[in-house]
């Protein structure tokens, strides 16, 4: 299989000690965020609790027509019930502080993270923002405003 993703410019600043993150495999749409804590300490999240995680990155899209969005990673949240605390997170082409990921542990065991340990995604995904439009009425259609399950399950 081979891969023709478009490619981005993305200036990268890497502090505490860290590395700019690559992508695993050719089909990968996301890298690895990698914790940034200090060697041979380790970060416990206690069960129910959250931490803020820092990555020792910071970037700069040389367009501002995308989005970063942190993801979890589907290992930690599976098999360690530890998730984004945020759902995802969402860093604006603006932003050049240093990306944080939020982790909230679900389980009802601590779980330790170490220096390196893979923590997130990170992917770059297109935004356009809305003109908004305001009016009285919304036109009409099949489904009007059916949600929340309206359509089954099967």
């Amino acid at each position: 299989m081979q891969t023709a993703y478009k490619k981005i410019e993305i200036q990268i600043k890497t502090t505490r000690g860290m590395t700019v993150p690559s992508y695993a495999t050719p089909g990968s749409a996301a890298v690895d965020l990698r914790a940034a804590i200090e060697e041979g300490e380790e970060l416990v999240i206690q069960p129910g609790a959250k931490a803020l995680v820092p990555t020792g990155l910071a970037i700069a899209p040389k367009t501002d027509d995308v989005v970063a969005i942190v993801a979890a990673r589907s290992g930690l949240a599976v098999k360690h019930g530890v998730c984004l605390s945020n759902g995802i997170g969402v860093i604006d082409s603006d932003y050049r502080g240093e990306i944080c990921v939020g982790l909230y542990n679900t389980s009802d065991v601590p779980f330790i993270i170490r220096r390196g340990d893979r923590i997130a995604q990170l992917m770059f995904v297109p935004v356009m923002q809305a003109a908004f439009i305001q009016t009285d009425e919304l036109d009409e259609t099949e489904r009007g405003t059916g949600g929340f399950g309206s359509t089954g399950v099967k």
